[in-house]
């Protein structure tokens, strides 16, 4: 996946916006002001981090060599995932799909809302 496709998917999700908070190199999506995935614009091959419980993030870890603890990110929530071909992008998208569930989960409710009335 490049970094296009990958901006592409995050921003067809519901109440997404993408920002450079970190600086010009780090590029931020964020559902309703809060983080659900950041990728390094420069990195090759394309490099991000991802929100996942932490179960499953240790599941992913040991089963896929292109999963990483979360560079500078909490390793207990945050998986870094690297675009090396080596799994599909099928798959890639489900991992940020589930990002973005696990962000929405968290919302208050009324931010939830907020994100229901959103066209």
């Amino acid at each position: 996946m490049h970094l296009d496709e990958l901006r592409e998917y995050c921003l067809l999700k519901k109440g997404v916006e993408e920002c450079l908070p970190f600086g010009n190199d780090t590029l931020v999506f964020k559902v309703m002001g809060k983080m659900f995935l950041l990728s390094g614009i420069d990195s090759q091959p394309v490099q991000f981090n991802v929100k996942c419980n932490p179960e499953k993030a240790i599941e992913l870890r040991e089963n896929y060599s292109c999963v990483l603890p979360g560079y500078h990110m909490n390793k207990l929530h945050w998986n870094t995932i690297i675009c090396d071909g080596s799994v599909s992008d099928k798959q890639i998208q489900e991992w940020i799909d589930d990002s973005y569930s696990l962000v929405v989960d968290s919302l208050t409710k009324k931010l939830k809302a907020e994100l229901v009335n959103l066209s």
